[in-house]
């Protein structure tokens, strides 16, 4: 809440709060409250004003009677709430000051804060940046997620190998930002049987789940910057209907008496569970119907309490899909207008294929959903029933538009025939709904050209392009505080709501005062995450090093270990050639790898043991270091970004859909080292060749070099560098006395044929890696860079991206509260 006339900032009334959450809800006194427990009562009295404002959103008649925008995703990687509500409330000084006056800072109180872990990565990160943008530009939108218990998992490294645990973000005492909405629950159902009836001789079929659970909602604030709107991010938890059965408890079996209990629990246990085994591809499917029936459910009690008629859902909702995860709720609208509401079938699926939007976030086969039919089948036998209709349907429209070419109606088919019938879900949300967009311009081409070309021929009006953002609310003012006060120095404060302001910052790059105070900042930034290394680390940084960062899950196609051959070149390089010459840097990487990706762990392994022996080599003098980060987050982005000099975007051409840590750390003034993908290329027009490093094979040139049959053994040979850095994985080096202990990547470079073409880029890299480390000894050129990046980053603004969803696709007007 915005102090505002209706509801003025009153610091006493605030304090008052406070110190009553210590004694009321946490059972505490002034005197004797933990650090902890004084930032739960402080955020508990912020959550207070935000709900009332959620409430008073919600009501609101304007709202209730415009068209919404339903965001389905099963990530939301929102990061810590608190700091990030205060800047868009317009609070931060005046809490600063109750804070102070009750003998606590507001800057250590905020650190008790813990990541809410309800993601993984980009696209839980892009979900949270797209409601932050609609609820700073009051276009009426909730959020759909799950409220996981445990979340991902919480990263640590012992003996520099990936180890997992539960990451418990909740806390004993529950998170202060959120609140229960148990007026709002629903049942949902799993297993059974379909009947079937006939009424004045129509076929009636309704399902008859064998199981249900309850789906408990819980509302976080998404507060809107500088206005009084807040709109919910709605996560549902999966409870038992009946948890305890006291009878069986009675009877002495203790553990039949949870049973029910542990099935539902399992369902939001945690974020992405293992689906390497039949159960746990049973619990995954479980979990994407759960967030997609519960979503339908609320969205269309929603739409009947605003007196709207199910003819006119598309009218006023329109359902986003975040990637395909949550693609079930297609045949779940299906299910409940032809079973519940008894429409006939065109009716229907003229409501359902006008309601529904869908994201593609991904060209990686194995990264595009498919599940076993027979699964379907078991767990939603109606849903299955719904998806044959549907894809029958769709295949005589391929057959009038290719008459008689079975290999169409093959690639096309929701249905994938093999030993195992497959149902395709990314087909499914193509053929269900009415626009389908990539995240940037290159990976929405690459969409039509490659994954969905067919497609694109049936439907030429339905793909399009809507490149990613990110917000500058916390991605700038929030987590740069001191440039963002350099900047609004220089062009005034309404950038944080209009980025493309930003612009004016670069008539100051040859200014040589401004550049004097942007490197300032800079090297401000760079020591406070030098000081966090060392604290919690044990690492000891040089601030005027190159900070070069690579911060993002761990995947071969994002290539960490093409940074790493860099690194071991440098290293190769100051060991045997007395006359090179490098200025010092220290390789930043932050990475969570799947449990079960075994070379992503074996990656990590490698670049941890080869810090362990860099970082303590007398004879390096410094040179170099190598620091990965345990647990990488939301909260250590926002450390790390304001540091970065070198941002590593060096997926291979034509894999990266779009990528918005290259976004963040542009914005920040880190320039960026990157290949011709995803937002890269938009990225490159904006700031211009001189102001980026690209390197390496575009699309065109992977195709080509695959086609003419690529070798890697051929790099390796022809490359001394590259063959003196790859040939140390595969010696004692970094582990006396067990040599081969890092061959795993050695062996997938050369042996496995090298799929993401690291070897074919080395030279390349390289190159541009050279040509940062010149760059950066004149301190005037890279200021100049640096500060062009920060200035021409307007269009990667989240709100620019919710303004293109917005006029090509929702079709939405704001609300202004």
């Amino acid at each position: 809440m915005k102090p505002t006339q209706t509801h003025p900032f009153d610091k006493k009334l605030f304090q008052d709060n406070v110190k009553r959450h210590l004694n009321v809800t946490y059972a505490t006194t002034v005197e004797s409250a933990s650090p902890h427990v004084w930032y739960l009562a402080m955020a508990k009295a912020m959550a207070e004003m935000t709900m009332l404002n959620l409430l008073e959103t919600e009501q609101d008649e304007r709202v209730i009677k415009a068209k919404s925008v339903n965001y389905l995703s099963l990530e939301f990687l929102i990061g810590r709430l608190t700091g990030n509500n205060l800047i868009s409330l317009g609070l931060y000084d005046e809490i600063n000051d109750a804070m102070q006056e009750l003998g606590h800072s507001l800057t250590d109180l905020l650190e008790e804060e813990r990541d809410p872990s309800l993601g993984n990565g980009g696209l839980g990160r892009l979900a949270a940046c797209f409601m932050d943008s609609c609820a700073a530009m009051e276009y009426p939108t909730v959020g759909y997620g799950l409220h996981y218990e445990y979340g991902l998992f919480k990263q640590s490294f012992k003996d520099c190998q990936q180890k997992e645990a539960p990451d418990a973000w909740q806390g004993i005492e529950g998170y202060p930002w959120e609140v229960a909405r148990p007026e709002l629950k629903q049942d949902i159902g799993f297993y059974g049987h379909v009947d079937v009836e006939y009424i004045d001789g129509e076929e009636r079929r309704t399902w008859v789940p064998g199981m249900k659970v309850q789906a408990m909602p819980w509302d976080l604030p998404i507060v809107g910057y500088e206005n009084n709107t807040v709109y919910p991010l709605r996560l549902w938890e999966a409870r038992a209907i009946a948890p305890f059965s006291l009878e069986s408890f009675n009877n002495g079996n203790y553990f039949e008496a949870q049973h029910a209990l542990i099935d539902a629990d399992n369902i939001t246990k945690v974020l992405y569970p293992n689906d390497n085994h039949e159960k746990g591809k049973t619990l995954r499917l479980m979990q994407q119907y759960f967030h997609s029936a519960a979503s339908m459910g609320d969205i269309l009690r929603r739409h009947k309490a605003a007196g709207f008629s199910l003819d006119e859902l598309p009218d006023y909702e329109t359902i986003q899909l975040n990637d395909t995860h949550p693609t079930i709720a297609i045949p779940e609208l299906m299910r409940i207008l032809m079973d519940e509401q008894a429409m006939p079938w065109d009716q229907a699926w003229g409501i359902c294929s006008r309601t529904f939007a869908y994201t593609n976030h991904t060209l990686l086969p194995e990264a595009l959903e498919s599940w076993d039919e027979s699964l379907i089948q078991r767990l939603l036998p109606r849903h299955m029933e719904i998806i044959y209709e549907i894809n029958r349907r769709f295949l005589l429209e391929v057959s009038a538009k290719w008459p008689g070419d079975v290999s169409k109606q093959q690639k096309l088919s929701v249905i994938q025939e093999g030993f195992h019938r497959m149902v395709r879900m990314a087909n499914l949300c193509v053929v269900g709904a009415y626009a389908v967009n990539g995240v940037a311009a290159l990976h929405s081409d690459l969409v039509k050209r490659h994954l969905f070309p067919d497609f694109h021929e049936l439907y030429p009006d339905r793909l399009t392009n809507v490149t990613n953002g990110i917000t500058p609310r916390r991605w700038l003012k929030f987590c740069n505080p001191d440039l963002s006060n350099l900047i609004s120095e220089k062009i005034g404060d309404e950038w944080p709501a209009h980025l493309e302001q930003l612009e004016k910052i670069a008539d100051y790059a040859d200014d040589s005062e401004f550049q004097e105070q942007f490197m300032a900042v800079k090297k401000a930034n760079k020591q406070r995450l030098a000081d966090w290394v060392q604290e919690h680390m044990g690492i000891e940084l040089n601030p005027d090093a190159i900070f070069d960062v690579q911060i993002k899950r761990l995947h071969e196609y994002k290539r960490q270990h093409l940074n790493m051959l860099y690194m071991l070149s440098l290293y190769h390089r100051l060991k045997t050639d007395d006359s090179f010459d490098m200025h010092p840097r220290v390789f930043f990487f932050g990475a969570k790898a799947a449990p079960g990706y075994y070379l992503a762990k074996e990656i990590i392994y490698a670049i941890n043991k080869i810090a362990e022996t860099v970082n303590a080599d007398p004879q390096i003098n410094d040179k170099l270091k190598v620091v990965f980060i345990p647990d990488y987050r939301v909260s250590i982005a926002e450390i790390v970004i304001p540091a970065a000099d070198v941002s590593e975007q060096i997926s291979t051409a034509g894999k990266e859909a779009s990528g918005t840590g290259n976004m963040k750390l542009a914005l920040n003034g880190a320039l960026t080292v990157g290949t011709m993908d995803g937002a890269n290329v938009e990225i490159r027009e904006e700031v211009g060749d001189d102001n980026i490093y690209i390197f390496g094979l575009d699309v065109d040139g992977v195709d080509e070099l695959r086609a003419n049959g690529y070798n890697p053994y051929d790099c390796y040979q022809a490359d001394p560098l590259l063959k003196a850095s790859l040939d140390l994985l595969a010696g004692e080096t970094f582990t006396p006395g067990e040599p081969g202990k890092l061959r795993a990547t050695y062996e997938s470079l050369l042996n496995g044929g090298d799929p993401y073409l690291v070897l074919a880029d080395f030279a390349s890299y390289v190159q541009a890696q050279e040509a940062i480390d010149h760059d950066y000894r004149d301190i005037q050129v890279w200021a100049k860079k640096a500060i062009l990046n920060t200035a021409l980053m307007g269009k990667f603004s989240s709100d620019r991206s919710i303004r293109d969803y917005v006029n090509r696709i929702w079709k939405l007007k704001p609300v202004k509260r």
